[in-house]
Parts: structure tokens; sequence; C-alpha cells
């Protein structure tokens, strides 16, 4: 069974980027268009691995990972950021947030998957 993985992005070509990379890789995957639909799909399916984006409207990607973070059914989900975001500070609040890993925007769709792969252990 291949790993279940929910991506948050308000940008509609990242997600569409995202999409194909990793089920191109053999993963399924769930998007969200924004951190409250991140969460509120979080809330029902457990999910293997998740992909946020930090700016987003609605709930940001920070405060969707420390809700995400109290949620029953998502503890021990690694998390990645992916952003365009490159600040220390902020990579500091993200891995203080509960964050596993962070990838800057622009990515290329290989690095994103050797990243997932390297994650997941798979």
């Amino acid at each position: 069974m291949s790993a279940s993985i929910l991506t948050v992005d308000d940008s509609a070509s990242v997600r569409m980027t995202t999409r194909i990379a990793l089920t191109g890789a053999g993963y399924k995957v769930t998007e969200a268009v924004d951190g409250l639909d991140g969460l509120n799909k979080a809330r029902t399916t457990r999910f293997d691995l998740i992909v946020t984006d930090l700016n987003m409207p609605n709930m940001d990607g920070l405060r969707m990972i420390e809700e995400l973070r109290r949620l029953p059914n998502q503890i021990g989900v690694p998390i990645l950021f992916l952003t365009t975001e490159s600040d220390p500070g902020m990579k500091s609040r993200a891995k203080a947030a509960g964050a596993t890993g962070w990838l800057t925007k622009p990515f290329e769709p290989d690095q994103m998957v050797k990243l997932v792969k390297k994650v997941l252990g798979r």
C-alpha cells in the first residue's frame, strides 16, 4: 500500500506540481487549499505525511501545524514545510511548532520526492 500524503497550499499550480510529482512516485495525494481546509481533512483521515505551505489565507501553515499536533489521529505524522521563506528564525518557529523538515520554493519535483522518501523511510 502506498503512503497517503496531504498537501496544503493556496496556489493551484503548486498543488498540481506537488500532486504530479508525488503520484508519479506512487503516493496517494489529498489536496487542501489552505490551513483550515487541511486541518479539517486531517481531522477525519490519518495521513502518513503532510506537506504544507506557510503563508496561506484563513489559516497559515504554522497555526495549522500547531493544531495538527493536538489531533490524536495525527500524532507522530511527519510534516514538511514547502515555502518561499528561508529565514532561519522562521525555520526555528516551524520546528518548534512541530515541522519535521523544510523545502524551499521553487523546488524541483525530484528533490521533493527524494525528501519525502527520506522522511517516510521508503
